[in-house]
């Protein structure tokens, strides 16, 4: 891995969507949006839409431009999720929480990667949609059991789930879906890591899916294979964990994401934490291969300074997860603040 690679920036561009605050259902705010270009070309933002006690549903607006055609506002179209399943309601409470959509373009499909806040705790959830506003659940998505790993995945906290939008190679050559992951290696209090594995800090891992077996039908898109460790905190910024944010975009150079990384200190059993600092950064995957990373920031690209980003339901809160790709090679890249808000910041990709 290169750490001296592209300068990549991102500067503010401001917030784009606030909380209603005559509407009870947006009481904790919304946040941590999925984008995504629907049919008729339009940017749709798929907002995390918090309630008292918790409760999360995932909402539609058409993102709205101004003359410069920077994002400005939004205008609410429903809901595309609300927490009505099994495994995604608890006995504290219900969550669709944190969506991440792609076009997966070999499926014809856009594919919702969410958090299901369920019975054991948050767990990876699928859904796709033909037009952006009539969702199918699939189902809580599994990761394969790898004896060499010794851990069953499926019985770890897991979020921050994306699909890329085109297929790769797997580690055994098959063309494949790859999905960017983050399992939690400490449940209930006792933390226990995958054989061979020395991080045990929250780490960001990738598994697949054979493309063969994803295009028989919605089913095959639930079982994922062949994890490897993808990358694990290795910077002050992100002493804590690092997490998934943004489906990755292809440039010349490879598979571009930005991901989120995490100081301070945790706080167990607590929803909302009052001592971490959320930052964002880059990482470029290798295209032909996204295990192997080329880049990623040594520092931050974008960190908590803007007033709704500093205080809120959690403080100190940056938190990428939707992208929109413009012309001229410009990102646009919406992302939490402080679990509150949502803010638009643009990126111009390097040459």
């Amino acid at each position: 891995m290169n750490q001296q690679g592209p300068d990549y920036r991102l500067h503010r561009l401001g917030v784009v969507m606030r909380a209603d605050p005559d509407n009870p259902e947006e009481a904790l705010g919304v946040l941590n949006p999925a984008t995504a270009r629907g049919p008729d070309g339009k940017l749709y933002l798929f907002a995390r839409v918090v309630a008292a006690g918790n409760y999360s549903r995932i909402g539609i607006a058409e993102v709205l431009f101004d003359a410069r055609g920077d994002p400005v506002a939004v205008e609410r179209k429903g809901y595309a999720l609300e927490p009505t399943e099994s495994y995604e309601r608890n006995a504290r409470t219900a969550g669709c929480e944190d969506p991440r959509i792609t076009f997966v373009a070999p499926l014809g499909y856009y594919v919702m990667a969410y958090t299901a806040y369920g019975p054991l705790g948050p767990r990876v959830a699928l859904a796709w949609s033909k037009d952006l506003f009539t969702w199918q659940r699939i189902g809580p998505a599994k990761f394969a059991f790898m004896p060499q790993y010794r851990v069953d995945f499926d019985l770890y906290d897991n979020k921050d789930a994306y699909l890329f939008p085109q297929p790769v190679r797997d580690p055994h050559g098959r063309l494949a879906l790859a999905m960017i992951h983050r399992p939690s290696n400490t449940q209930g209090g006792l933390t226990v890591t995958p054989a061979g594995i020395a991080e045990a800090r929250p780490s960001m891992w990738i598994s697949y899916c054979p493309l063969d077996r994803a295009q028989a039908g919605p089913e095959g898109l639930l079982l994922w294979e062949a994890h490897q460790l993808l990358a694990a905190p290795a910077q002050p910024w992100e002493s804590l964990k690092i997490g998934g944010g943004t489906p990755p975009v292809l440039t010349s150079r490879g598979w571009l994401t930005i991901y989120h990384g995490v100081s301070g200190r945790i706080v167990e059993g607590v929803d909302h934490q009052p001592f971490v600092r959320y930052c964002a950064g880059a990482m470029l995957l290798d295209r032909d291969d996204p295990r192997h990373v080329i880049y990623r920031s040594s520092e931050p690209i974008l960190s908590p300074e803007a007033p709704e980003e500093k205080e809120g339901v959690v403080a100190n809160v940056v938190f990428p997860t939707g992208v929109d790709l413009r012309a001229g090679g410009r990102l646009d890249v919406y992302y939490g603040m402080a679990d509150f808000y949502i803010g638009v910041a643009r990126m111009t990709l390097p040459d």
